[in-house]
């Protein structure tokens, strides 16, 4: 199985000629810093995809042009529930909730847990906890002996153990490092704290992951006065990870990642 970073959190994985996108976006000039390698042009996929995984209906997670293109029009789409409460909450994924429900992708929604098998995929969505209050899944893949966790932008969670003991041990974990912090006017007043995991937490989930190397994604933007992250992310996972014994690859978008 073969890992290709698309960029933020995109990612493609190929394994005997097929392939699976996650968190597929097209264009992320919007919200990605110039100055970070992470804001280079997302990677054009190589292969048409036999599927995406959604781990939420984030605009910086779920693009529906880009998964349309990634897959074709009628492709299958695999993401966690909707938002439950009202329009007036449903504020960072109304809009994508829309654009897949006009599309003509056969979309499926699946509950934690949920195990589903794509060609010599096999996908298992995992409990994950947004930091925003919107349903996410995190995903654990496997094919060809391999496995891999995607981590969505998730906050560190007590399921860690959970799957690690049911899926585990991970080849690669691709983690959130960018300990966002987020103003949104609809989540008054705002918290200081991150709501996504940063360097300490994705090491640490690493480690009960048991991965043998760690990836990090989802960082490198800033939006002035709504999103503010650690910008200096990449050098805190290398710092401690060096001191926890746990390898790390960065991958720039378009770089693969052999994990067999």
């Amino acid at each position: 199985m073969e890992l290709r970073r698309l960029g933020w959190s995109g990612f493609e994985v190929t394994a005997q000629g097929e392939s699976l996108v996650i968190d597929c976006v097209g264009d992320s000039s919007a919200f990605l810093s110039d100055h970070l390698s992470n804001g280079r042009p997302v990677a054009p996929l190589r292969t048409p995809a036999s599927g995406a995984l959604v781990t939420h209906l984030h605009f910086d997670h779920t693009d529906v042009p880009a998964i349309e293109s990634a897959l074709g029009p009628d492709g299958l789409v695999l993401r966690p529930p909707p938002f439950p409460g009202t329009e007036a909450e449903a504020v960072f994924t109304a809009e994508q909730e829309a654009a897949l429900a006009a599309s003509r992708l056969d979309v499926r929604v699946v509950a934690e847990w949920e195990r589903t098998e794509l060609g010599p995929f096999t996908v298992t969505a995992v409990p994950a906890v947004d930091g925003l209050g919107d349903p996410q899944v995190g995903w654990a893949v496997e094919a060809d002996g391999a496995r891999l966790f995607h981590g969505g932008d998730t906050l560190f969670h007590g399921s860690w153990w959970l799957i690690a003991g049911r899926l585990g041990p991970f080849d690669v974990a691709a983690l959130p490092v960018n300990a966002a912090v987020v103003d949104a006017p609809h989540l008054q007043p705002p918290s200081a704290l991150a709501a996504a995991m940063g360097a300490r937490e994705a090491v640490q989930a690493a480690a009960i992951l048991q991965a043998g190397i760690l990836v990090p994604m989802h960082y490198g933007a800033f939006i002035p006065g709504i999103y503010v992250e650690d910008d200096h992310a990449i050098a805190h996972v290398m710092e401690l990870a060096e001191g926890a014994g746990q390898r790390v690859v960065v991958l720039d978008p378009g770089a693969t990642l052999d994990m067999r």
